[in-house]
């Protein structure tokens, strides 16, 4: 009994920590670790990547983003990799589960120019009303080689939602 009722209550607190927090006009700033080893592709074992976000809110649950990132990578055979992107989430505002489509210019070394759109799902878990912790899956298509440069991963990040004033 003890158990389910500390179950109601959590699903409680998570749904009331994520309602009203996808707003129109509402900016969001992020940062996220991908890879740690967890992701692959075909040409490199380890990689660690690094992203920062910005986006804003044109209508309610619907933000436009912007991605600047890097990808370093293990092996001696694979540059490390720059990005810069532009995407959008959907957020389901009663649980903060977001739903996030991207597209990215990928540039290493002199020889490796790609472009990669994107798929994520993920999850927006409110540590205070703007703060959020955010786990995510996300799937990476190369159109360079489908089979050395195409991704799927976990990522971890942590984003800050701002009113506007």
């Amino acid at each position: 009994m003890k158990k389910k009722l500390f179950t109601i209550a959590l699903a409680l607190f998570t749904t009331l920590g994520a309602h009203a927090q996808f707003e129109k006009d509402k900016a969001y700033v992020g940062a996220s670790l991908s890879g740690i080893d967890l992701s692959y592709n075909g040409a490199k074992k380890l990689n660690l990547g690094v992203q920062a976000n910005a986006g804003y809110f044109l209508v309610d649950n619907w933000m436009l983003m912007g991605e600047l990132g890097c990808d370093i990578s293990s092996s001696d055979d694979v540059d490390s990799k720059f990005k810069l992107g532009v995407g959008g989430r959907y957020y389901m505002e009663q649980n903060g589960l977001f739903v996030g489509v991207n597209a990215k210019y990928v540039h290493g070394g002199k020889n490796y120019n790609d472009f990669v759109p994107g798929v994520e799902l993920g999850w927006a878990y409110f540590l205070n009303g703007n703060v959020t912790i955010e786990p995510s899956v996300y799937y990476d298509q190369s159109f360079k080689s489908h089979k050395d440069f195409s991704t799927i991963g976990l990522r971890l990040g942590i984003g800050i939602y701002l009113f506007k004033n």
